[in-house]
């Protein structure tokens, strides 16, 4: 399901993998990244909406990645990734670095989060690039 050379069907399994991904990776750092941010389970009270806003974030990064991806001239799994690895380290980590810096937050939530973010680009562009134009 292609339009104007998007493949959303790409870009919907991409989001679902990068969902997919933050939910492993925050499992397993979600007791360093409570410390990081300085609370505490009991602090945090779950509700739908941050996971919503999080898979709509998701979609529009899968948009502009295949974007990205479809500027390089082939929709590949190596252009993919390459992408995302450029995406993340030119916005991302830079973005986060500075916020968070500013923010008075930990390095580690730095690390937590970027790290979250390079895998979630990674994912996305792999999923974008083996989908094809």
């Amino acid at each position: 399901m292609t339009f104007a050379g998007t493949n959303f069907i790409a870009i919907l399994v991409s989001a679902v993998a990068g969902w997919l991904f933050g939910m492993v990776w925050y499992m397993s750092f979600g007791n360093a990244w409570m410390s990081a941010i300085g609370k505490t389970r009991e602090d945090l009270k779950p509700s739908p909406g941050p996971f919503i806003i999080a898979f709509v974030a998701l979609l529009v990064m899968g948009w502009v990645l295949a974007g990205v991806i479809g500027h390089m001239g082939q929709v590949t799994i190596r252009n993919g990734i390459l992408s995302g690895f450029l995406m993340w380290l030119g916005f991302v980590i830079t973005t986060l670095t500075v916020n968070h810096g500013f923010g008075g937050q930990k390095p580690k939530l730095t690390l937590i989060d970027g790290g979250h973010w390079f895998g979630v680009l990674l994912v996305q562009g792999a999923v974008v690039g083996a989908f094809g134009a």
